[in-house]
């Protein structure tokens, strides 16, 4: 009576080949699980990522904001009259010399960090020229206007 028994649990037992088969596969699930978990326990490398999607992001939003920035200081410019412009590139000269006095002076007494700073300050101011000209316009248009006044 034992050996139909015997028969029926032999003939349900896996073979060699299917258990060589699912220990390949719970391997491959295991690796796939494990690879998972390092993913997300590297926060350093997650982070990183973060803050290249951040970048990214903050360098389309600035380039945006310099265009409209190009644009509102061209509106400005074509809407100021002649005098007004000559002042503004007096002025500008001006602030150019003593920024250049100041400049050399900074550099002769400050330690190397602020040089550095002012020197980064400096590269700011000449790739945002437009902008600055343009603020020194409306600048010179206020002054007009309320020495006009008073």
């Amino acid at each position: 009576m034992t050996q139909p028994h015997d028969e029926t649990a032999a003939s349900q037992a896996p073979t060699p080949k299917e258990l060589r088969e699912h220990v390949e596969q719970t391997r491959q699930e295991l690796g796939k699980t494990v690879e998972a978990l390092a993913d997300k326990a590297d926060v350093k490398a997650r982070a990183q990522d973060k803050a290249t999607e951040v970048k990214e992001h903050a360098a389309v939003k600035a380039g945006e904001l310099r265009a409209k920035a190009v644009e509102a200081a061209s509106r400005v410019q074509d809407k100021l009259p002649d005098p007004v412009k000559d002042k503004a590139t007096q002025a500008a000269g001006q602030v150019r010399e003593k920024a250049a006095q100041a400049g050399q002076m900074i550099q002769d007494k400050a330690p190397e960090p602020v040089r550095a700073q002012a020197a980064h300050g400096a590269r700011l101011a000449r790739d945002n020229r437009p902008l600055l000209l343009a603020a020194a316009g409306a600048g010179v248009v206020l002054w007009l206007l309320r020495r006009r006044k008073g």
